[in-house]
């Protein structure tokens, strides 16, 4: 019979040990805060390209009681609509992707590219404003529609609103390039470093009047148009930088949509499906880094230890204290404050007699004067309507009252939306402390929405994992890709 060596008995115990040890010492810990899109993807990319036992856990803290972030929803008469972040492009590709692989439902636009009533307000009258009719018959749609192109057309010129698609159109193939391969595409360690590599980087030195004008647009486009669709999408006036006034010309376009139930449900599934550990209602207040971990304090009394921190939140008006202390840019948030609205809009207040002469997206020219930036109707119901009001400042019920003849029910809601775009932009570093502390909404400066912050946090994904292996270079060979979404993208263009 033959009897155990217990020299060789205790080595492979002491391997096996050594091995767990080993484990559980490359295993690293991650703390997001902020579980809006931004930081539910960047726990979605983290689990997607890590190789095995690099990343251990993922907390992801909220201070609220819902996650989404900036992606909300309202309930008014039993109809929930979209409260902040509302519209997603056709070539939103990390989106489309969420809403296919976690199988939610596309919400279509309401009305077809053409079909949409426009009405340009000057506090006065309209200055422009399509024509409608009340009949639904295809034909007479269609007639109309050819009449107000030629409308448009007459009153900005043909070639002025070519050279703006066009000018869109290069803005977007540009942004493009963020979903090529990952073997084409470099992990980046700054915005500036983003842009340039996209040949975005230019277009955040200028204002989008001066781009416009460059461009060859007609003062009058500029002036109307493109200050509405501004407006509407950022709160803005042409001297917002031109990369953000891109982005927000190109969410006026066709083929917009949205999630089915609320645009929240992409972060919701993105946090479900990336084994992370959520804590809701905690908010927290001060990160340390303390040897080789941050030690995160919540205003619940609570401490957390992580080896690697992501901040997925607006700094600018935080109040997280930083042990040591971090530097950044001075940023303005931009407040939005969305108005809704069930009842029916005054006819008088606009200088008209009848509520069908009203269009059903009001847009409003630059002017201090101007109480809203846009009036919208969201639903039409039996007897009155929803609607949907932007403005820079609080609406007052005083105001409202003039507004509407009729006001059954009002949701009042002030957004941080956005920064206050002004260039040339200056931007946040990625790493805020040289170690293992990130920050996703460095990428806002360049511009803001769903699809942008989705686009940051991955590409922080990579950043986390690439200095992890000590190997930040252009193609990161070390990611794990053969369950990513990159394929997938490259294959929709």
């Amino acid at each position: 019979m033959n009897k155990h060596n217990p020299q060789i008995t205790a080595l492979v115990i002491c391997c096996i040990l050594l091995s767990l040890h080993s484990l559980h010492a490359h295993s690293h810990s991650v703390c997001i805060i902020g579980s809006g899109i931004g930081g539910a993807s960047v726990a979605h990319f983290l689990r997607r390209y890590s190789p095995p036992q690099t990343i251990g856990q993922i907390a992801i803290f909220e201070r609220n009681g819902v996650v989404g972030g900036r992606t909300a929803t309202v309930t008014i008469a039993g109809e929930t609509f979209e409260a902040g972040a509302s519209i997603l492009h056709p070539k939103n590709y990390h989106a489309l992707n969420y809403t296919k692989n976690f199988n939610l439902s596309v919400r279509d636009p309401k009305h077809d590219d053409d079909s949409l009533s426009l009405g340009i307000w000057n506090g006065h009258g309209f200055v422009y404003k399509t024509l409608n009719s009340n009949s639904k018959l295809p034909i007479v749609q269609r007639l109309l529609s050819i009449a107000n192109s030629i409308r448009m057309m007459l009153r900005y010129g043909v070639f002025s609103l070519l050279r703006m698609n066009n000018f869109v159109e290069v803005t977007v193939n540009k942004f493009l390039r963020y979903y090529e391969a990952l073997e084409s595409r470099p992990v980046f360690d700054s915005v500036e470093g983003m842009l340039k590599w996209a040949g975005l980087y230019n277009l955040t030195t200028r204002t989008l009047g001066e781009e416009l004008v460059e461009v060859g647009l007609s003062p009058l486009l500029i002036q109307e148009l493109a200050t509405v669709i501004t407006r509407i999408n950022y709160g803005q006036s042409m001297n917002i930088s031109g990369l953000a006034g891109g982005v927000s010309l190109a969410g006026s376009g066709g083929g917009l949509w949205s999630v089915e139930g609320g645009n929240w449900q992409m972060a919701a599934a993105l946090i479900n499906h990336s084994d992370v550990e959520l804590h809701l209602h905690e908010e927290i207040e001060s990160i340390s880094y303390v040897g080789d971990v941050y030690e995160l304090n919540s205003t619940t009394g609570k401490s957390h230890n992580c080896q690697i921190t992501v901040v997925a939140t607006p700094l600018d008006e935080s109040n997280i204290l930083f042990h040591p202390e971090i530097s950044i840019p001075p940023r303005k948030l931009q407040h939005t404050h969305a108005t809704f609205v069930r009842g029916l809009l005054n006819p008088a207040y606009f200088g008209l007699n009848v509520l069908l002469d009203i269009p059903e997206l009001v847009g409003t020219i630059e002017s201090a004067d101007l109480p809203f930036t846009s009036i919208s109707i969201l639903k039409q119901h039996k007897n009155d309507m929803t609607y949907k009001i932007f403005s820079r400042q609080p609406m007052a019920d005083t105001l409202l009252d003039d507004i509407f003849s009729v006001r059954v029910e009002t949701i009042k809601i002030n957004w941080a939306a956005y920064p206050h775009y002004e260039a040339p932009e200056r931007y946040a570093p990625f790493i805020l402390d040289g170690n293992h502390l990130y920050y996703i909404n460095a990428f806002e400066n360049a511009a803001s929405t769903m699809e942008t912050s989705a686009v940051a946090a991955e590409n922080i994904a990579r950043l986390i994992l690439s200095r992890l292996s000590g190997q930040l270079d252009t193609t990161s060979p070390n990611l794990k890709t053969s369950t990513s979404d990159s394929s997938e993208l490259h294959s929709e263009l």
